[in-house]
């Protein structure tokens, strides 16, 4: 049946600052493009991991509305190999973390940022206690 998560899509206001934020920040890849049936840029694949992708819709012109609770999208999670390297890694890129590098309920190291459109992205150490590690 399921093979797992093929790619989160999200549409943007300035590709070209996705780009650099998903690419030369985070060392994403750039993998492919598709155009629409104008010819016109549509949407850019940035490869996150084998099969992995995060899909960039250009064209966004209206942040939500911002509403207590709401629902759907909350954030993307990234696993990483060091907490501490990706911080200071973020950091030296003149960003500004919105949590810095903690320990969470789930056992887990964690840190947390927005992309350029607000997006809330965390970026989770595996510890051996993980309950992610133990199911």
């Amino acid at each position: 049946m399921i093979k797992g998560l093929g790619h989160i899509a999200l549409t943007v206001q300035d590709m070209e600052k996705s780009l650099h934020f998903y690419c030369t920040v985070l060392g994403f890849e750039r993998a492919f493009d598709i155009r629409d049936d104008e010819d016109k840029p549509w949407i850019e694949y940035i490869k996150v991991a084998p099969g992995q992708f995060i899909e960039l819709f250009y064209g966004g012109l209206n942040s939500p509305q911002k509403v207590e609770h709401p629902i759907g999208f909350n954030h993307l999670c990234l696993e990483v190999h060091n907490i501490h390297e990706i911080a200071n890694h973020l950091n030296a890129q003149g960003l500004t973390l919105d949590i810095e590098p903690k320990r969470g309920k789930d056992h887990n190291y964690q840190c947390w940022i927005r992309d350029p459109d607000g997006n809330r992205i965390e970026f989770m150490q595996l510890e051996p206690s993980s309950p992610h590690l133990n199911c």
